[in-house]
């Protein structure tokens, strides 16, 4: 039997993580953004593919420097060419990811 402590811990907890995602759809669809706001949203997915590329290239160890997995570095130039060059997303990761798994395989 779940007890009344554990089962206010749960609605506590899905309500925290249910409001900071709905609410900025509620404000943005009754108030909108200001115009600095939406300059800086087009930037943003832009920093998060970024941010993943960057994650995926390297690995961290605490109280090290990074350090690089140089296949997949490797595979990151070919791949932004062809992504810039095409405009495809799905033509990229595919092109990506069998890139990555030949460099492997000859690697």
């Amino acid at each position: 039997m779940i007890s009344k402590y554990i089962l206010l811990a749960i609605l506590c907890s899905a309500l925290v993580t249910w409001l900071p995602r709905v609410l900025p759809f509620i404000l943005v669809k009754y108030k909108g953004l200001p115009p600095i706001v939406e300059r800086f949203l087009k930037f943003l997915p832009v920093s998060i593919i970024f941010a993943l590329i960057l994650s995926s290239v390297t690995t961290a160890q605490s109280g090290h420097l990074p350090s690089f997995k140089w296949l997949d570095l490797l595979a990151v130039f070919p791949t932004t060419y062809v992504a810039f060059k095409y405009r495809n997303l799905i033509a990229t990761v595919i092109f990506g990811v069998v890139l990555v798994a030949l460099l492997r395989l000859v690697f």
